[in-house]
């Protein structure tokens, strides 16, 4: 539970209250920036551009409204479109083979790590990690991230449907090597 006194300090513009704040919240939320980036450097400016704007745009929560992690996720998730739209045109997309950029699993016995999946997501091409992010973690409607994104409906839903096959690939040929004695 957070502390009220940090909520007040915040939209009071207390420097202390915005440290714990940020301490509270940047590692859940580092996850879901992570989740859009193609790296720990761009989720880390991802988060930072996030925060900045949380702290100057405090005084509008409204906690009768609703939770401050949920308004916080959403600044975040916002900031990793904007950042996606201002540079869409300068990322290239990569092939479908992206098990030859991936790390093999640490335990080959054992789950995937939480860093290994996220790695798996971040080697999707962009559209493909956005849609796949906002559709199947943050729980969005194609309509919605049609108009998000400025693409079509039909374009989420086969963006979507790609991100599914190359992560079932991927999957599939961690599968193969894993009953192949590969690992």
């Amino acid at each position: 539970m957070l502390d009220p006194t940090i909520i007040i300090g915040c939209k009071k513009q207390q420097a202390a209250a915005q440290r714990r704040l940020f301490a509270h919240f940047a590692p859940v939320m580092m996850t879901t920036a992570r989740r859009y980036a193609t790296d720990w450097a761009e989720a880390e400016d991802i988060l930072q551009e996030a925060f900045v704007k949380i702290f100057r745009s405090f005084e509008q929560f409204d906690p009768e409204r609703g939770a401050l992690e949920a308004w916080v996720r959403r600044i975040v998730v916002n900031t990793a479109i904007q950042h996606w739209h201002r540079w869409r045109k300068d990322r290239a997309t990569l092939s479908d083979d992206i098990l030859a950029t991936q790390p093999a699993t640490s335990d080959p016995d054992g789950p995937m790590t939480e860093e290994e999946i996220l790695a798996y997501i971040a080697a999707l091409p962009p559209g493909f990690r956005m849609v796949f992010n906002l559709y199947a973690i943050e729980g969005y409607a194609h309509a919605e991230i049609a108009k998000m994104l400025g693409i079509t409906e039909s374009a989420s839903r086969s963006q979507l449907a790609r991100a599914r096959q190359q992560l079932q690939r991927v999957m599939l040929s961690l599968e193969k090597l894993e009953t192949n004695g590969k690992f």
